[in-house]
Formats: C-alpha cells, sequence, structure tokens
C-alpha cells in the first residue's frame, strides 16, 4: 500500500509542477506552486477580466471547468482556481486551450 501512496504522491507533484509551468504562460497569469492539495490559484488580474467573466468564459468558449476566486470570498476577486486532478496531457491540453481564447 504504501508504494501506491508514494506513486500518487508523485504523479500529484508532477501534475503540480505542469499545472504553475502552463498557468504562467498565459499571458496575464501569475501563479505560485500551491503547498498542498489539488489546486492552483493564480492571480488572472493581468487578464483585465474579473474572475466570474473569466470563469465563465473559460467554460464557454475553451470547455475549461474553474472556480472564480469571488466563489470564495470577496478577497478571492484576481484569482481562479483550477483543479490538477487530472492527467498531465488534460492538463496540458486546458491551458493551451485557455491560453488560445486569450489571445
Amino acid at each position: 500500500p504504501q508504494d501506491a501512496v508514494d506513486e500518487m504522491c508523485k504523479a500529484f507533484d508532477q501534475r503540480r509542477r505542469v499545472i504553475v509551468r502552463a498557468l504562467n504562460q498565459i499571458p496575464g497569469f501569475r501563479c505560485v506552486e500551491p503547498g498542498g492539495a489539488f489546486y492552483a490559484f493564480p492571480n488572472i488580474e493581468g487578464t483585465g477580466l474579473s474572475a466570474k467573466e473569466l470563469q465563465n468564459r473559460m467554460l464557454d468558449e475553451a470547455g475549461v471547468a474553474t472556480v472564480a476566486g469571488t466563489s470564495f470570498g470577496a478577497l478571492g476577486e484576481g484569482f481562479i482556481r483550477f483543479s490538477y486532478a487530472a492527467s498531465t496531457e488534460e492538463i496540458e491540453r486546458a491551458c493551451e486551450r485557455v491560453q488560445r481564447m486569450l489571445s
């Protein structure tokens, strides 16, 4: 059982590094590496869009589901929550679609 846990931790560590790198390549996004869980919470103020507006556009135009930071309170404005509980390939494709949408 410990081997399975170690493999899972290794996979999430890789996904975390992939999503942070990919999000930081999107114009207007700034993302620091999260310390735990399986969510990245980039600052999206550089896009000029509100958190809710960007959340809705990413879903409607890029097919990428996220959660606006404002869903967690007023101080979440300017942030979007991405889950990286998906395959590395799915994470990369989703970030590419968001980047194309914002271009």
